[in-house]
């Protein structure tokens, strides 16, 4: 009989040592947790798996997936002793449909169309889940909110519902804009005729969330990431706020010691990339 390989043996460790933390004499946190505690912590380990990823640090990567594998187990090992699974079942259960879904690498039909692979797997996930009724249905509605409008929109297009083209989606978002624009003014009008603080109103609020969701079927018939686009101008305006603070600061002010016109000149010249200014 074959010796285990060093990853089955190394997956039988972390298994056993999760159970013993879980033991009557293990470690008390480790007991008192369930499945809906870890949750915070596991979305978290989540996206420093996606942050190591982006590091390209392989050692990085390694410790990240290490601390999502965690959370698997944990997850596996509270499941065994309430007697509905084990981790074997979540690993074979995996396993399983791998093969199930590639039939042209396990069966006999063979193909190395990328485009009749991916119809494929999902006519095969189609067959697999019977009880959904609605082509949306699968789409988790904890995800966050650009990620979660780009599933329901990919799940719409497999059924054909759908922009044939990049304009149609382009011509929806200015459709969606300029709604958004006419709520403003609408609320802005209001405001001034009865001489109230402005305040958007709901329709405005929910034309705002319709223009959002355009945004991302844009982005996604240009064959671009939102959620990845977002935060690319997120890092870009944290990294020209901090350089404003350092300029602002080399002239021994603080930030609300300047007007906005200060404020506005110094992101300026952060944005050209010129020097501090004097």
């Amino acid at each position: 009989m074959s010796e285990p390989s060093p990853a089955a043996q190394a997956m039988d460790r972390l298994i056993e040592i999760m159970a013993r933390l879980r033991a009557p004499d293990g470690c008390a946190w480790d007991r008192e947790q369930t499945p809906a505690t870890l949750k915070p912590q596991m979305l978290e380990e989540c996206y420093e798996v996606i942050e190591a990823i982006d590091s390209e640090s392989p050692g990085h990567l390694t410790e990240e997936l290490g601390d999502l594998l965690l959370h698997i187990v944990f997850q596996a090992q509270i499941a065994r002793e309430q007697g509905h699974f084990t981790f074997a079942d979540v690993a074979n259960g995996i396993a399983d449909k791998l093969i199930r879904r590639h039939p042209h690498v396990f069966g006999e039909v063979k193909t190395d169309d990328p485009a009749v692979i991916v119809a494929q797997w999902h006519e095969l996930k189609k067959a697999e889940k019977t009880e959904r009724e609605s082509a949306l249905d699968g789409v988790p509605r904890p995800l966050p909110a650009l990620m979660r409008a780009e599933a329901l929109q990919k799940k719409a297009r497999n059924v054909g519902f759908d922009w044939p083209d990049v304009y149609g989606a382009l011509g929806k978002m200015r459709e969606e804009l300029a709604e958004v624009t006419a709520e403003i003014e609408s609320d802005l009008a209001f405001a001034h005729a009865n001489e109230a603080k402005f305040v958007a109103a709901p329709e405005t609020a929910e034309e705002i969330g319709d223009l959002l969701f355009s945004i991302v079927n844009l982005t996604r018939h240009l064959k671009l990431d939102a959620e990845e686009l977002l935060t690319g101008a997120n890092d870009k305006f944290a990294r020209r706020f901090r350089a404003v603070e350092e300029r602002i600061k080399a002239q021994g002010k603080a930030m609300s010691d300047c007007t906005l016109e200060e404020l506005d000149a110094a992101w300026n010249e952060v944005k050209a990339g010129g020097q501090p200014l004097s």
